[in-house]
């Protein structure tokens, strides 16, 4: 069985889901790994009994038995790493989202197109079970028309600090780290229609909220209380080309009871919740009916979503099987978040071409 042989570029907290995902596959190869902390870098190699070891991403491009690589740095340095590994002639996966800017974003389009290698954007949700279920009942028809979408994922506490609070590594708050998750699934399950216009709004009320001493949350190994300069909370109405439009919020911190994470679609035929759990509403003889099904993972499910983005990968470059997440879905993907905070900055609906 041919196998693949992978580079990950990057050892901070998300490697592991890529790492221990193509450690799993009977057909996947990691031959190497580079961050630029040696320490950490080391101790991941010896964890994944990975062989070669580098602190600089252009020494892991130049090994020519590398064949694919999974980016996950920060968002700043995707653009750049993405398009130096097409152009060394590897396959790429890049965590989301595709970049930080939308100059950077037709970049790597240009990038993927000149070279002819293959790049897929790590929208994980879309492969999750419950996905995967009512795009099924999407495709024979049973919701209709789409023609509405509303997704909240809210955190009461939970701004994680170091480089994601840092714009300039980030490119934003909890609309570039969380929201992207969320926009991105009702857009996929909509049939990805073209954008035409946002109108959004970002807040930067609370801060890092150090005083909270009697609630934990996640926080990155960088994370100084002190250095935050992305949004709190951010809302947006994004319209589409077909008359379909999506509401979204998304926050790090809020004065909120519990967290919310929460994924609703609307159509002319139906509707269906795929967040907290799926739950399909349909009707039938006049009568509307809820219907619960009884399936594995009513619920994303973190590890055996990424098993299967990563599976999905991998046929891809070595059989040239689908591209579930294309270029092309992330440069439409940036548009939406750029187009956010751009919104906002300006006090005004944005409009596309």
């Amino acid at each position: 069985m041919k196998k693949l042989r992978v580079g990950v570029i990057g050892a901070g907290s998300i490697s592991f889901a890529h790492l221990s995902a193509y450690k799993a596959s009977e057909q996947a190869e990691l031959h190497a790994i580079c961050d630029k902390n040696e320490e950490r870098v080391n101790n991941k190699a010896k964890e994944y009994d990975i062989p070669n070891v580098y602190t600089s991403y252009e020494e892991l491009l130049a090994n020519k038995e590398i064949e694919a690589v999974s980016i996950c740095t920060w968002n700043n340095s995707h653009a750049k790493i993405a398009i130096a590994a097409l152009e060394a002639g590897k396959d790429v996966l890049v965590e989301k989202p595709l970049c930080k800017t939308m100059e950077e974003a037709y970049a790597v389009q240009d990038a993927v197109q000149r070279t002819g290698k293959k790049l897929q954007v790590g929208f994980v949700r879309r492969f999750g079970g419950n996905t995967a279920i009512l795009k099924s009942f999407i495709d024979a028809g049973d919701l209709g028309d789409i023609y509405y979408a509303k997704a909240s994922c809210l955190r009461r506490l939970g701004n994680p600090g170091g480089w994601f609070a840092d714009s300039e590594r980030s490119g934003g708050g909890p609309v570039i780290d969380v929201g992207v998750h969320v926009i991105d699934l009702c857009w996929y399950l909509m049939g990805r229609p073209k954008v035409t216009s946002i109108s959004g709004n970002t807040y930067k009320k609370l801060g890092n909220r150090p005083n909270i001493t009697t609630l934990d949350f996640y926080k990155a190994a960088d994370y100084d209380a002190s250095k935050n300069d992305v949004e709190d909370m951010a809302n947006a109405l994004i319209r589409f080309e077909n008359g379909a439009s999506l509401a979204v919020d998304c926050s790090f911190t809020l004065h909120k009871k519990e967290d919310e994470l929460s994924v609703t679609l609307f159509g002319d035929k139906g509707g269906a919740e795929v967040e907290p759990e799926l739950h399909i509403v349909g009707e039938r003889h006049n009568t509307i009916l809820n219907m619960n099904p009884q399936v594995n993972e009513k619920t994303f499910n973190f590890e055996t979503g990424f098993q299967a983005q990563v599976d999905s990968f991998i046929t891809h470059c070595l059989d040239d099987g689908e591209n579930r997440s294309p270029v092309e879905d992330g440069v439409e993907m940036m548009k939406m978040l750029t187009g956010i905070y751009e919104s906002a900055k300006q006090q005004k609906e944005i409009h596309f071409d």
